[in-house]
């Protein structure tokens, strides 16, 4: 479904990503790994069409999207929930909303995206609630779930999420993911998922990638990530060691 092969990009005299591959089935949840610095928001970040990338390809759905214009490439099938969610803080809960299904709106599909919109208040019922209110008013977990609401209502096949978790506390943390889940599970969803969150991310996760200074260095399924000893040390760490008590 999403594919990328040996992506490179640069900033300036700074190499980003260096030949960066990975691949990302039809509903499956696919966990990308890495410090700070590592490549994870810049590979995101190139598929999307918001950085340029000096060469490689990437196609979606058999659809080579490589120098596609990001709202294009929206119009494709690909959402972007970037790093810091990026909400609108003045307008309100329900035109945030509105907002995901910009490339789609006409006088004719007002009566299914007002139904999506309520769709989407089922999925994320706290929203529901606030829709009048102005989305910078909003908790943090509430502004994560309005985010990827707003990407839900684009309609994409495939969807990417960017440290969802950041900034939040445990029990939202929990909340988020749980949601995630819940996308593949009830909506047969593909979702390419950034975290820090090394655990909860390969807890939801079908398989997972670990990136080090632009390079894909490691591969493989969830379950062989979190057994890997390397992967425990840099990315599990303490939390890892204290599971073992």
């Amino acid at each position: 479904m999403l594919r990328v092969k040996n992506l490179q990009v640069y900033y300036g005299g700074i190499h980003a990503l260096r030949a960066a591959s990975i691949h990302v089935r039809e509903k499956e949840i696919v966990a990308l790994l890495g410090g700070n610095g590592s490549g994870k928001t810049t590979l995101l970040s190139a598929i999307s069409g918001v950085v340029r990338s000096a060469s490689g390809a990437v196609t979606l759905n058999d659809t080579d999207i490589t120098r596609g214009r990001a709202d294009w490439i929206v119009r494709q099938g690909l959402a972007h929930v970037p790093e810091g969610r990026h909400i609108f803080k003045p307008l309100t809960v329900e035109d945030n909303l509105l907002l995901g299904a910009y490339h789609r709106y006409s006088f004719g599909a007002r009566t299914a995206i007002r139904a999506e919109v309520e769709d989407v208040f089922s999925l994320f019922p706290a929203l529901a609630d606030r829709r009048r209110q102005a989305a910078g008013t909003l908790s943090g977990g509430e502004q994560q779930m309005l985010a990827i609401g707003r990407a839900l209502l684009s309609r994409p096949s495939v969807l990417l999420l960017d440290e969802p978790s950041m900034g939040l506390a445990p029990k939202v943390i929990r909340e988020i993911f749980d949601h995630i889940a819940r996308l593949r599970a009830e909506r047969g969803m593909t979702i390419l998922l950034v975290e820090q969150n090394a655990r909860g991310a390969l807890a939801i996760a079908d398989r997972g990638y670990v990136l080090e200074t632009g390079r894909v260095v490691l591969e493989g399924t969830s379950e062989d990530l979190l057994a890997n000893q390397d992967v425990q040390r840099a990315y599990l760490g303490r939390e890892h060691d204290e599971g073992n008590r």
